[in-house]
This record gives C-alpha cells, structure tokens and sequence, in this order.
C-alpha cells in the first residue's frame, strides 16, 4: 500500500500543500513538507528527527510548528518551536513566540512575539529575556512588529 525500501523503512519524500489548496486540521510528517498553500492547524515532527518544514512566500500557517528544521519566507501565526535549525527569509513573518535551538534571520524578517533560546530540549533563561520583560510593560501600548535590518553572529 505504501512505498517502502527493500529493507522495509518507508521511503522518503516531499508532501506538498499547493497554492490552490487549503488544509484544515493537524499534520504530522516525517521527511519533508513544502507548504505553498495554507494549513489551519498544527504542524508536527518528531523531535530531534532531520524533518524539514518550508513555508513558501505564498505560504501561510495558522497554528504551532513543532519540527526541527523550519525554513519560513511566507506567514506563520503561532508559535514556532525548532529543536535544530530555523531561518527566516527576506518575507518571513511571524506573529507569535520563537523557540529555537540555532536561527538565521535574513534582513526583512519580521516576528512579532518573544525570541527564546532553547538547548537540548530546555529554555535557557538570558538577561535579555529579562530587559525585554520590562521593555514590554512599559511599552505595551506602542508595541510593533521586530523588523531585522542587520544581524550580527557569534560563535557558541
């Protein structure tokens, strides 16, 4: 019924959700899946896997991404959770809180929410977190949208 390998594994591949189509509920994959249309609903993979997620600039997610490779250049509204490696492309926009293990923000990627560093499964607590807690009360009412204009890198 499925495709499988001559040793039994199931085979790779690519699902694709294409521009024209609108899916509603969660899905839960395995390998890769290029989202070119929208999904209303969770995305999952299982954690720690080489699964893959790619949000196209036409893209749209209305729901948590739970995967941990994530490529986003479309819209996601939810959360993203990345236990590996998440980029954001030049049209990316995020409007919920981000989980990440390493990230990579191309100028004009937006994420309206929190940046939050994870290791190992695990929330590291940073003294940015803590300015930015404060920042927040005192400017809730004139809060906008995180736009990266320039990034700088440093090595762990």
């Amino acid at each position: 019924m499925f495709n499988r390998s001559k040793d039994g594994r199931p085979e790779a591949g690519i699902t694709l959700v294409a521009t024209n189509c609108e899916f509603v509920g969660d899905v839960h994959f395995s390998d890769q899946l290029l989202v070119n249309g929208i999904i209303k609903g969770n995305i999952y993979a299982q954690a720690g896997s080489k699964a893959v997620v790619t949000i196209s600039e036409k893209g749209r997610v209305k729901g948590e991404i739970r995967v941990p490779n994530v490529i986003v250049n479309g819209k996601v509204y939810g959360d993203i959770r990345s236990d590996k490696h998440l980029e954001l492309a030049a049209k990316a926009e995020v409007k919920g809180n981000v989980y990440y293990n390493l990230i990579e923000m191309v100028m004009g990627s937006r994420v309206d929410g929190n940046l939050v560093h994870v290791k190992d499964g695990r929330r590291e607590a940073k003294a940015s977190e803590v300015d930015s807690n404060i920042r927040q009360q005192t400017e809730q009412e004139t809060r906008k949208p995180t736009t990266v204009t320039a990034v700088k890198s440093k090595s762990a």
